[in-house]
């Protein structure tokens, strides 16, 4: 399954699992209405986690009552999810490989995984295991660059991630418009990651596949760079605790027919 992923990924989330837990912020509680309300999620849907993790939506999924099937490429983030979610069926498998048959579920969700294979081979095997007029949900949390110090960090990150697809870029949309979907629609909410520097500022950049790629010597001066920032900005200086803002972006695409 390896041979589909992205470089930085199969390299990168190999090592960073563990971070990737720490690191990573929650969502907002808005997404519990869209999954209810604009995505239909109940005890009678199945669902795929496409590009699962270590299932840090999963159980966002296991809480609207339905079937959660979660897809994972990498080894080591699907033991992770596993692990935190023993009761969901995880398999091994890709956006252009999965494996299930035709029209076998009614929803299919990719949080923070859509820009690694954004394409319409990934949309029309997507299509493939979704019901007539099944939704695709996709979903990210970006830092919120209105607050001053964000793209001073954002810009730290952004110097080494060389050809990986982001999510901020939009090179993703050049998956769309695809036929077996209508248009796209989105929704957008604000919430906050608040903890000690070391999980919401540290380990997240850590979490980034391309910076988890890197050797010991060029992750250090990363760290470097960012202890740098934190005593320059005094919204972080001396805090044990600080908060990152986050805007999160859902968007929905109905299966035709």
């Amino acid at each position: 399954m390896t041979d589909h992923v992205h470089h930085s990924a199969a390299a990168g989330y190999k090592t960073a699992a563990d971070t990737y837990v720490k690191g990573r912020p929650d969502y907002p509680p808005q997404v519990t209405e869209w999954l209810n309300a604009t995505l239909g999620l109940d005890r009678h849907k199945t669902v795929i986690d496409l590009g699962a993790g270590t299932g840090k939506f999963t159980g966002r999924l296991v809480a609207t009552g339905a079937q959660v099937i979660a897809v994972e490429p990498v080894a080591q983030m699907l033991e992770k999810l596993s692990d935190a979610w023993p009761d969901v069926l995880a398999v091994s498998g890709t956006a252009t490989d999965l494996p299930l048959p035709d029209a076998s579920v009614d929803v299919v969700i990719c949080a923070q995984a859509f820009h690694w294979f954004a394409s319409s081979e990934a949309l029309t095997e997507i299509a493939r295991v979704l019901k007539p007029g099944g939704q695709l949900g996709l979903i990210w949390n970006l830092r919120d660059t209105q607050v001053s110090w964000v793209p001073k960090l954002d810009a730290i990150v952004n110097a080494l991630e060389a050809d990986t697809p982001r999510y901020y870029t939009g090179a993703w949309r050049t998956a769309f418009p695809h036929p077996a979907f209508e248009a796209l629609q989105v929704v957008r909410f604000h919430h906050a990651h608040a903890g000690s520097p070391e999980d919401v500022i540290f380990n997240r950049v850590r979490s980034t596949s391309f910076i988890a790629a890197l050797p010991d010597a060029q992750r250090a001066k990363v760290d470097e760079q960012i202890r740098a920032l934190i005593i320059a900005e005094p919204e972080l200086r001396d805090r044990d605790v600080v908060t990152v803002p986050y805007e999160t972006a859902a968007y929905v695409a109905i299966k035709r027919g």
